[in-house]
């Protein structure tokens, strides 16, 4: 019977023309182009704060550089001039800079 309404209806449709599977397609697409890079840079952006430590020179999100002078838990005292220091969030912290010595 299915091969009756098929056959009526211009015969089967080729396997790239069902709906079905063109959505699965997109969402593939979809993963691979934006959810799988943003993924990446959230873990590599957790290893970069959870390796921070006292004396790295660091710039927050809201462009301050400055120094890490301690941390504690979730916040960090940052030191950005002399005889100045602030308490911010970890996850305020957009990059550490890199050794100017590093080879």
């Amino acid at each position: 019977m299915i091969a009756a309404l098929l056959l009526q209806s211009g015969g089967a449709p080729g396997i790239l023309g069902s709906p079905l599977v063109m959505m699965v397609i997109v969402m593939g697409i979809f993963y691979v182009m934006l959810i799988l890079p943003q993924q990446r840079q959230r873990k590599k952006t957790q290893a970069m704060l959870a390796a921070l430590k006292n004396g790295d020179k660091v710039v927050t999100s809201s462009g301050i550089y400055g120094t890490v002078n301690g941390i504690d838990g979730d916040t960090v005292i940052l030191k950005i001039a002399d005889q100045v220091k602030i308490r911010i969030l970890r996850s305020a912290i957009a990059q550490v800079e890199a050794e100017e010595n590093a080879s």
